[in-house]
């Protein structure tokens, strides 16, 4: 099969021919029919992973078709059209017995502890457990672009910060999972707040369903940022996400939040931002504030959004603004930190031409 093959970190990504994969006895092969290019696989690229180990193929937000069952698996079948989260539970453990898989200890990761979607098959263990069957007025392209992003958004704002109609959310970032936050926060009923440096982004955000939005480079530090955040939000957001990961975004974030305001930690911290400082005693004490952490969703929590969407309340094709083919997702990559001579893209890019 053509695969993605990552030989080094932050080198190039020829599409090489590999062997097919074999399918677990409790999995399935996947057709890979589209695959999202997300910030997290930028992570992986640049080496911030510790869980890949080279040679290596990345990919984690897929949608296909079964081409191969194994002889465990009772619930899919030969042509089923299908997904999955991108943390896969071992489907026996305490943690995925009570639909928490994302924090089970023997899980897998598609893309990082294996390989992953960006090649014409992958394999997938535990599929009666893991596996998403697609409704049919789902294309493949959307369910990809939904990926790791609207999953994730709809785990962090809807479970993990109980965001209710009325109350007002600040979206941190506007990329792929901040824009899925924010689409969803409206759906909800929300206010919805939009921060981000970038001008193109944030008329995105506004179209999406943001009723206000503000450029963070316009304040010269995360204090000043958040108080315009409290002043436009009538004394600051009910909950606050932070969708980049970084040191400023996370202190902004709590800035702007009210008194016994919610904030979710939705981006990956790597290098130096995994350890930021935590303004404590005069914000998460004085303002008794409550901080979550989250990381993907469970299978079982796929078919509250599908209905979010068969109900016309969400639109996820809204957010993939651009496919291309699989030799283009090293210039994607090249793109998240201001390399390969173009600006990162607005929106969602979905890999659909695995020949290409």
């Amino acid at each position: 099969m053509r695969a993605l093959v990552m030989k080094e970190f932050r080198g190039n990504l020829p599409v090489e021919q590999v062997d097919d994969p074999a399918c677990p006895r409790s999995g399935v092969v996947v057709g890979v029919e589209a695959c999202g290019v997300c910030r997290s696989d930028h992570h992986a690229w640049v080496g911030s992973d510790p869980d890949v180990r080279l040679p290596h193929v990345m990919g984690h937000e897929f949608a296909g078709r079964v081409l191969e069952v194994g002889p465990d698996v009772r619930a899919f079948k030969v042509g089923d059209r299908v997904t999955a989260p991108f943390v896969l539970g071992c489907g026996t453990c305490s943690d995925c017995r009570r639909a928490e898989p994302t924090i089970c200890d023997h899980q897998a990761v598609i893309g990082f502890t294996g390989w992953g979607a960006f090649a014409e098959r992958m394999a997938l263990p535990f599929a009666d457990f893991n596996l998403v069957a697609l409704p049919e007025a789902l294309d493949f392209a959307t369910a990809a672009g939904m990926g790791c992003r609207v999953t994730t958004a709809y785990r962090a704002v809807v479970e993990r910060g109980q965001l209710r109609p009325g109350e007002w959310i600040a979206v941190h970032g506007s990329g792929g999972v901040g824009l899925s936050a924010i689409m969803i926060a409206a759906a909800l009923g929300a206010q919805v707040l939009a921060v981000d440096v970038n001008p193109e982004a944030l008329a995105l955000a506004q179209t999406l369903g943001a009723n206000a939005c503000l450029n963070a480079a316009d304040f010269a530090n995360p204090e000043e940022l958040g108080q315009a955040i409290r002043d436009c939000c009538g004394g600051g957001a009910h909950l606050a996400v932070d969708a980049l990961g970084i040191t400023a975004t996370f202190h902004a974030a709590l800035y702007g939040l009210r008194k016994l305001g919610r904030h979710v930690q939705i981006g990956m911290p790597t290098g130096a931002h995994s350890q930021p400082s935590l303004p404590l005693l005069d914000l998460v004490y004085a303002r008794q504030l409550s901080l979550f952490g989250t990381r993907g969703m469970a299978a079982s929590g796929f078919p509250a959004l599908f209905d979010m969407i068969s109900a016309g309340r969400l639109d996820p094709s809204r957010l993939v603004a651009k496919t291309i083919g699989l030799s283009e997702v090293e210039n994607a990559l090249r793109a998240m930190d201001g390399g390969g001579g173009q600006a990162p893209q607005v929106g969602v890019t979905v890999v659909t031409n695995f020949a290409a």
